[in-house]
């Protein structure tokens, strides 16, 4: 049977050791924010995770959603599972006290986000786009919706989606349809279709605050001239109660290939009822505060799926009897040996073990500087914040998603037959992940977006807030007594980054079909240095304590042990994705249409 058990021990190795955690109480509404207030939320979120949601994730993904007389039914043991998640305030942990949340840093709640993500992604689906919208709401509503909306909102009892696509655009927006006319009471009255729209319709809330795209009369042409609306499901009736339908609901249910527990609707709007969102013609702007919220969970979500792949692989590895080592038998006592002896398992193990690992450092440090662009107090401190995740949003929703599925597939890989039958649960994990690396704009999208947009803004003053403080660290640590073995291939792999940006930049003026080419490979490159920077600073604190009290768990031990493996094996495709962005668009783009 699938076994989930939250990874707590690294994650307080990352919050307290690598990121200095205890340190976001200086920040202005964080004071409060102890270790001995977050430490228990963490195993209180561990619990919920391991004893509620992870019980339900194989058979909500074998039930999945079901769409019986226009209402959207979840599986069986959700609608309970939410009241409890609910009850325990779950739903508002990130959101600001004044509505009833709890205000807990980015920076913690990034581990809670992977928690819900390796125990059940399709639940998860629920609450993370409620916040979402929660975001987008608190940031251009006026104070009457925020009012009104986000208290429940905030305590779960309604839920919030948002809808974007349309059956002929997904991400060109500016090609969508979606009308809103206005009526007489200051309201608009919104018609069209929309797809792919996650928790478009459930059983676990009250109502559903649906965040809509569309155009006024008369509006531009284009993204200029998009609008969002709030347009519930239920309208208040006399008393103030949401009882009385407003003209939107499901008309099907997409059959998908994971997350089935998740219902993705299409949504009919016909004539429904809805109310401005920030500037006429301004909708794009409150929705990436939605979509970039969303983006950095989603890279959270690829990183829950490779941790929960990770853990089953290493048991059945343990537990799995077969051969014998190539140096001679290691369990004599046995008929054979546990898979785990095996070079190419422990290949695959360990690769994902790094990936994980990285992944949750970087998801960290990434949060952490959300934390302080939204409250630092010193406004070049909060710029230097803002800066590093604007750049590194497309990087972690990429490269996280990527990663996570390439470790749910070496799962299915170490279990072998048995990976790929349903029993195990291993599949899962892997069409779950799938979808990741396509919504929230897909992977190539998020490419473009650190070639096209990130990378030459304000004259690379991005790159600014990752190259100086790498460069800082290589220069302070790499004369220190046994850390060459991890900086001196950090440097190598930052000095091909630095490369291939100023490539990539220069080719990219004269046609931007070279920065289209290079744009997934560089993000790679990119990725893939910014974990060999959190191997190198977790090295860095786990050599000093290797063999000491504090190593009694063998934990810093593993932990330079893990960081070596990156080093030595998975680094160094850094290399090959140099040559790659080297060689240009030229064998892409010569190549004639008619011949595809």
């Amino acid at each position: 049977m699938p076994q989930y058990k939250a990874p707590l021990r690294d994650m307080r190795f990352v919050l307290y050791e690598l990121m200095d955690g205890e340190a976001i109480t200086t920040l202005p509404g964080f004071e409060d924010f102890t270790r001995d207030v977050t430490d228990p939320i963490l195993d209180e979120a561990a619990k919920i995770c391991e004893e509620v949601l992870f019980p339900l994730n194989r058979s909500g993904d074998e039930e999945g959603s079901v769409l019986e007389n226009g209402i959207v039914r979840t599986p069986k043991g959700f609608k309970e599972a939410y009241k409890l998640f609910m009850e325990g305030g779950w739903t508002g942990i990130a959101c600001d006290p004044q509505y009833g949340g709890m205000g807990l840093p980015n920076s913690v709640v990034t581990f809670v986000t992977e928690m819900i993500c390796s125990s059940n992604l399709a639940f998860g689906m629920f609450p993370g786009l409620s916040h979402g919208a929660y975001v987008a709401l608190k940031a251009y509503g006026s104070d009457e919706l925020k009012d009104r909306y986000l208290p429940k909102l905030v305590d779960g009892t309604w839920a919030g989606t948002m809808c974007l696509t349309e059956p002929h655009c997904g991400t060109d927006l500016g090609l969508l349809r979606t009308s809103a006319v206005p009526a007489d009471d200051g309201t608009y009255r919104i018609s069209g279709t929309k797809i792919f729209i996650s928790g478009g319709d459930q059983d676990l809330t009250e109502n559903i605050i649906h965040l809509v795209l569309a155009r006024l009369p008369g509006a531009p042409k284009g993204v200029g001239g998009i609008s969002l609306f709030l347009v519930p499901k239920f309208l208040d009736d006399a008393d103030g109660r949401p009882t009385i339908r407003n003209g939107n609901a499901p008309g099907s249910l997409e059959h998908k290939m994971g997350i089935k527990a998740s219902p993705t609707c299409v949504m009919n709007f016909d004539g429904a009822k809805g109310w401005l969102v920030g500037e006429p013609n301004k909708g794009m702007r409150a929705m990436f505060a939605m979509m970039n919220d969303e983006r950095l969970a989603v890279g959270i979500q690829g990183l829950g799926l490779g941790e929960v792949s990770y853990q089953n692989a290493v048991q059945y590895a343990r537990d799995r009897l077969q051969g014998r080592s190539l140096t001679g038998a290691k369990h004599p006592e046995k008929n054979a040996d546990p898979i785990i002896v095996h070079p190419d398992v422990r290949r695959m193990l360990l690769t994902a073990r790094a990936y994980n690992e990285g992944c949750r450092a970087l998801g960290a440090e990434v949060a952490r500087a959300l934390d302080h662009a939204e409250r630092h107090p010193d406004p070049k401190k909060k710029a230097e914040a803002e800066d590093y995740v604007a750049l590194m949003t497309p990087i972690v929703k990429a490269l996280f998603t990527d990663l996570g599925f390439e470790s749910t597939n070496l799962g299915v890989q170490v279990f072998g037959g048995h990976g790929f039958i349903r029993e195990h649960g291993q599949e899962q994990y892997v069409r779950d992940g799938r979808i990741a690396m396509l919504y929230e704009g897909t992977n190539g999208i998020q490419a473009l977006d650190l070639v096209g947009r990130k990378m030459p803004a304000h004259m690379g003053r991005y790159l600014r807030s990752f190259f100086h403080p790498v460069a800082t660290f290589i220069e302070t640590r790499q004369a220190s007594p046994g850390r060459a073995e991890f900086i001196q291939p950090l440097a190598k792999a930052f000095q091909r980054l630095q490369q291939a940006s100023a490539e990539v930049a220069r080719r990219g003026l004269g046609n931007p079909d070279e920065a289209g080419a290079a744009a997934t490979d560089y993000l790679r490159l990119f990725g893939l240095t910014a974990l060999a920077y959190q191997w190198a600073r977790m090295a860095d604190i786990a050599l000093d304590k290797v063999g000491g009290p504090e190593d009694s768990d063998r934990f810093y031990s593993a932990k330079v042990a893990t960081a070596r493996f990156f080093m030595e094996r998975l680094l160094p495709q850094t290399g090959a994705l140099l040559s790659t962005i080297m060689a240009g668009s030229k064998s892409i783009m010569a190549f004639e249409e008619a011949a595809f």
